[in-house]
């Protein structure tokens, strides 16, 4: 599925097909960056009547999200799944149209490549973390050893917590270095691509850090925490997926923009920003500046760093130090035939510590019912390949990266048949790392922001990495905005 339905220069400079908002909010409002938060931040802003511009640095719109095909086959080439449980993605998805297309994953176990061989992932868990032994036990993830030494949570004495600690510090200091390496490490470097002895404990699994910061038993914690989950916990699924991809949520947004008057610009990366007056901003570009009575900068760290440097040194500071992490999926389109006797899971996770270049492969066909339904003869399967401060793979070629996905496959499920076809998808800093001290490096961050009104910032470095994460954290900077709008006031149209 080719990028129809991005907004190109052209359409901008005529302000779109349904024309400019404007309603109740009043002023004209600069979204930088069209990735699912900037693009919920603008649809926030329209519908509150603000006249909104987005521009995009990318000729695509949707960042991480981006639906394509392989082999005639509809697939996710980033991100390919909401956490249904948490509303903002779900709610977005009703309201640009696609509710009905919202379908949940098939009911199928994951597995873990580890110790040899595939093991079934053990249930009971809190990112890793056992909330019962018996399950860890019986999956044969943990080695007899790594198993004895669990149970001294119980008796060893509280260990304190001081701020902020890195989860894999934390989980090998109460259940011992084997239950990090295979099983948080994995399960956190499919969320973050990191690295668990470098994240953070509050900002990454703040139920956890809460219960450290009281508590003693890390188990009885997680225990504690799955019993709050499923008293809560409703009936639908926990994940949810959108027939097509769920890259089609972001142009599905990016339609409903255009629809309430939003202007959308690709290719069109900001050069400067500066403010010029109590309640007003330039938005330079290449070619010409755009004047706004608000700007909602929901860029990547770096380009944030570096429109910020004039008017924020403090936050563009913070900015430039986040890290990132790069990645690469390897989409592989087999003739069904050929994966016959593929497991019946959704996939496997692979832990760092085992050695292997993939980190994860999912069995897309298998996991997602409104692609095996397209795809007639054909399956697809992914593998994903880097991390953060492990990327060396990521040098190699195209082609390597497919042959040595291939390889992996081969000794995981005995997969040696010659793919249909084959696309590799990088993803150059992709995620935003969450090391130890980040929550409070956000707040630096959005506290020196604030001195500035008018300017709000949004996306994957703030408030979580997960899709509903980012457009809550875009419609969150959307409100800031509209808050601070001086009613009345027009923004000028720029030179």
């Amino acid at each position: 599925m080719s990028d129809t339905h991005s907004g190109t220069g052209a359409e901008a400079a005529h302000g779109g097909a349904a024309g400019p908002g404007r309603g109740p909010a009043g002023g004209h409002v600069v979204v930088v960056g069209g990735g699912i938060s900037g693009l919920a931040a603008a649809h926030r802003l329209a519908g509150a009547g603000a006249r909104v511009t987005l521009l995009e640095a990318s000729p695509r719109l949707g960042g991480k999200l981006h639906a394509d095909e392989i082999a005639g086959v509809p697939v996710d080439l980033g991100a390919e799944s909401v956490l249904a449980r948490r509303p903002e993605a779900v709610a977005l998805a009703r309201e640009v149209g696609l509710g009905d297309d919202l379908e949940p994953p098939a009911v199928l176990g994951a597995t873990l490549w580890t110790r040899g061989r595939l093991r079934p992932m053990p249930k009971g868990h809190v990112m890793g973390v056992p909330g019962d032994v018996g399950p860890l036990a019986a999956s044969g993830v943990i080695s007899a050893a790594g198993l004895a030494r669990i149970p001294l949570d119980h008796v060893l004495p509280r260990t304190p917590v001081d701020g902020d600690v890195a989860v894999g510090a934390f989980v090998a200091a109460r259940l011992g270095h084997e239950v990090v390496d295979r099983l948080v490490e994995p399960l956190l470097g499919g969320v973050y691509a990191g690295n668990a002895y470098e994240i953070s404990l509050r900002a990454a699994v703040p139920q956890l850090y809460e219960a450290a910061r009281t508590g003693r038993s890390l188990i009885e914690a997680a225990r504690d925490i799955q019993r709050k989950a499923a008293a809560s916990a409703g009936t639908g699924p926990v994940f949810n997926g959108i027939r097509g991809g769920i890259g089609r949520l972001p142009l599905a947004v990016a339609d409903a923009c255009r629809a309430a008057g939003v202007v959308i610009e690709t290719s069109a990366p900001v050069r400067e920003l500066r403010r010029t007056g109590p309640h007003g901003w330039q938005v330079r570009l290449d070619d010409r500046a755009l004047d706004a009575d608000a700007v909602v900068l929901a860029a990547p760290a770096p380009v944030a760093a570096r429109l910020l440097g004039a008017e924020s040194p403090a936050a563009a500071a913070d900015l430039d130090s986040v890290d990132y992490a790069g990645m690469a999926l390897v989409t592989l389109a087999y003739r069904r035939t050929d994966l016959l006797r593929l497991p019946e899971s959704s996939g496997f996770l692979v832990p760092p510590v085992d050695g292997r270049t993939i980190k994860a492969s999912t069995f897309s066909s298998r996991k997602w019912g409104w692609q095996d339904r397209a795809s007639g003869d054909t399956m697809v399967l992914r593998t994903s390949v880097g991390r953060h401060g492990d990327e060396a793979d990521l040098a190699w070629d195209d082609a390597d990266l497919v042959r040595l996905s291939r390889e992996d496959l081969a000794e995981a499920v005995g997969l040696r048949a010659a793919p249909v076809a084959a696309r590799v998808t990088r993803w150059a800093a992709g995620l935003p790392q969450y090391p130890v001290g980040h929550v409070d490096r956000v707040a630096r961050i959005r506290e020196q922001v604030a001195k500035l009104p008018g300017l709000a910032v949004c996306g994957a470095l703030y408030d979580g990495v997960g899709i509903p994460a980012c457009i809550g954290s875009g419609q969150r900077a959307a409100a800031e905005v509209l808050a601070t709008l001086v009613p009345g006031a027009s923004g000028g149209a720029g030179e």
